[in-house]
């Protein structure tokens, strides 16, 4: 979502006549787009803020913060010398009149962090870069109130987008050749938008199924789905459709049901086993990856366990595992105690991530042998075959990259740049590592 955010604000700073820089030294104006959702983030941004507290004593720079962190810590972040604006999740739309008001000394420091509850960014082109992946929000903002999460605090209320909007968009996606969108929302299958001129109403399966006929050859993903609100018509309608990438990605947070309820995640361990089991009866092919949070409140060894009993069950295909990190203002900051030690954390952490990767590669082995159709998306970044040439400085790459329908991601040797970015190609899977897969052109 932060990343379609900077090229929503990038798009709107564009047409009203402003340009992008290659480099911090160039710019007049810095823009920071921040997350909020753990402390890490947060502490990098207060980093950088020191760094260009040096660049502005050399010129005159307008520094702006964006994002979910503007809207939590708005007037703490103000304080910062070097902080011109904060400008929160639903203020993108009024950056120019901000700009405008700060270069003609009209206001000294702005604070815009009000919500706006119908404000969804609809009509904007976003300024994708590669031409060849788009991300489409459907929905913002969240009123699932995780006791943890700090989303609801600086994303707002839930609010569900248009869907004469989206088809708009997918339609023009479509018309420029767009490979591959993936819808985005921080619950995207709650989407649910009441067309009152027409008398309908969509959920979020019928959107998936309107867009999946909009283009054949547009590969549909979608981010982040919460268990209580994938139903069954949403998986049939995933199994019913090529074009609809058989990935879900269903965070689970913990395999406690004690540690499930301290969250306010309304489901137990034996719920969320069901959904996975529904999943793969109907789409047996359908990777799954999830979130996992360990060393929240009041979590002991035992409940530790029926989380890693809950990846023995499982059996993830790649996940996100993390440290609970307190965010102030929010149910367990207020309300619960974060009372495991951080060795303890570590720990646990450690133990997750090691139990995560034991089948992260086993599952990569069934794939070997097997034929994958991939998007190439480009030159591998670990590629271990770069030749650099002293003379004309020409770096050679032959190890690229493309994902599959599952989202995993297959590295091949592009030998005599035989493919191209966007290309759309078959490779055949011979090893893998418990991250990538390894295979070759066919």
């Amino acid at each position: 979502m932060n990343v379609v955010d900077s090229e929503i604000v990038t798009s709107i700073l564009l047409k009203h006549n402003y340009q992008l820089t290659e480099t911090i030294e160039e710019a007049d104006i810095i823009l920071f787009n921040t997350c909020s959702i753990r402390d890490k983030a947060e502490q990098t941004l207060l980093y950088k803020l020191d760094y260009i507290k040096h660049l502005k004593k050399n010129k005159n720079i307008i520094v702006g913060i964006l994002g979910c962190m503007a809207q939590r810590l708005n007037n703490e972040l103000l304080k910062y010398n070097s902080v011109d604006f904060v400008a929160g999740t639903d203020s993108y739309r009024k950056l120019p009149n901000i700009l405008e008001d700060i270069l003609n000394k009209k206001s000294d420091k702005v604070n815009s962090t009000d919500f706006d509850y119908y404000e969804n960014y609809e009509d904007i082109t976003p300024e994708y870069k590669n031409k060849i992946s788009a991300f489409i929000p459907i929905a913002r903002g969240c009123n699932n109130m995780c006791s943890y999460c700090v989303v609801p605090y600086t994303r707002g209320p839930e609010k569900s987008r248009n869907i004469n909007s989206i088809i708009k968009e997918v339609e023009y996606l479509s018309s420029k050749n767009y490979k591959e969108i993936t819808l985005l929302g921080e619950n995207v299958n709650s989407y649910y938008f009441e067309d009152i001129d027409n008398n309908k109403t969509y959920n979020f399966a019928n959107l998936l199924e309107i867009i999946a006929n909009i283009d054949k050859n547009i590969r549909i993903r979608f981010t982040s789905s919460h268990p209580k609100d994938l139903t069954d018509d949403i998986i049939d309608i995933i199994s019913k459709y090529d074009n609809i990438c058989k990935h879900i990605h269903l965070p689970v947070q913990s395999g406690s049901d004690k540690i499930l309820k301290l969250m306010n995640r309304p489901y137990n361990k034996e719920q969320y086993l069901n959904i996975i089991n529904k999943i793969r009866e109907k789409i047996p092919d359908c990777a799954i990856s999830t979130d996992i949070m360990t060393g929240f409140c009041d979590e002991t060894e035992e409940d530790h366990k029926e989380t890693l009993d809950l990846i023995d069950k499982v059996k993830f295909d790649f996940g996100f595992t993390f440290i609970y990190s307190e965010r102030s203002g929010t149910h367990s900051a207020k309300y619960l105690k974060d009372n495991v030690d951080n060795e303890t954390k570590n720990r646990r952490l450690n133990e997750i991530i090691d139990l995560q990767r034991k089948y992260y590669l086993e599952n990569n082995q069934k794939c070997i042998g097997k034929i994958y159709q991939i998007l190439v998306e480009g030159q591998s970044s670990k590629n271990e075959n770069v030749n650099k040439n002293q003379e004309n400085n020409e770096i050679s790459n032959n190890e690229w990259f493309g994902r599959n329908t599952n989202n995993r991601v297959i590295v091949f040797n592009n030998i005599n740049n035989k493919v191209k970015i966007g290309d759309v190609i078959e490779v055949k899977v011979n090893n893998c590592t418990s991250a990538t897969l390894l295979g070759e052109i066919i």
